[in-house]
């Protein structure tokens, strides 16, 4: 269900990542080779990205395969950043919301991706989405799983809690209100990389001349790729990465 990518470092093209290595974003859209939940990622995707001088994060996203979109491949090319989220998609349930469903999800600084799928969606999550202000319902930006997800999350971040904590603590949760979920989340803020393993595969590449890539599965057959343990959290800087159990 779903493959993301996030990465913090020196200014690269969004394509070093995305588009150019052998099994880049674009080829797992329909060939992954980790994927253990679903075989082709073509119900949307997105990627985020932050401009120099600017701290709130510029997003494209479109409803279909990113192999269809005929302009990406040249966005990617020619724009650059220091730190980028991006994901292909592969719905849980079929919907009517479009882009508006396709990960990043935003908000502030941060860009936030749901890689899994939430068991017995929607009404496993009913009483935990009772914990949310009503106007935080309201206004989720559409009507799936990994919405809600982002919802508790930021609900905890705008709280207070540190990146960290705002994941561990919502995937125990929702975990706890929906055992069996996949619950592989990613966020950034443009200056580190935030995850959880939880129920899917996870890697992480630090780069030798600097950066971090956080990654459902590695871009290429390079020899520096690390997995992470399942029921882990993630926090990576560009040059330092700390795994902590979940």
């Amino acid at each position: 269900m779903c493959r993301h990518v996030a990465y913090v470092g020196r200014r690269e093209a969004l394509g070093r990542f995305l588009v150019e290595p052998p099994h880049a974003l674009y080829r797992q859209s329909w060939a992954p080779r980790h994927q253990r939940y679903g075989t082709v990622n073509a119900d949307g995707f997105g990627v985020g990205w932050y401009a120099e001088g600017d701290l709130v994060p510029a997003r494209y996203r479109r409803a279909g395969p990113i192999w269809a979109d005929l302009s990406f491949a040249d966005l990617a090319r020619v724009v650059r950043t220091t730190a980028l989220l991006a994901a292909v998609r592969d719905a849980t349930l079929s919907g009517a919301d479009a882009e508006a469903a396709a990960a990043p999800f935003a908000a502030g600084t941060w860009l936030f991706s749901h890689n899994g799928t939430v068991r017995g969606w929607p009404g496993s999550l009913a009483a935990v989405s009772q914990t949310l202000p009503p106007e935080d319902l309201l206004s989720l930006e559409a009507r799936n799983d990994s919405a809600l997800v982002w919802a508790l999350v930021l609900a905890r971040l705008r709280g207070g809690d540190a990146e960290g904590q705002a994941l561990a603590d919502t995937v125990l949760e929702v975990a706890a209100a929906a055992p069996g979920s996949r619950l592989n989340l990613l966020l950034t803020n443009g200056h580190t990389i935030t995850a959880t393993a939880w129920g899917d595969t996870l890697w992480y590449l630090t780069r030798p001349g600097g950066g971090t890539v956080v990654a459902s599965e590695p871009y290429d057959d390079g020899p520096h790729w690390q997995q992470i343990p399942d029921r882990t959290l993630l926090t990576a800087h560009d040059t330092d990465v700390r795994l902590t159990p979940l």
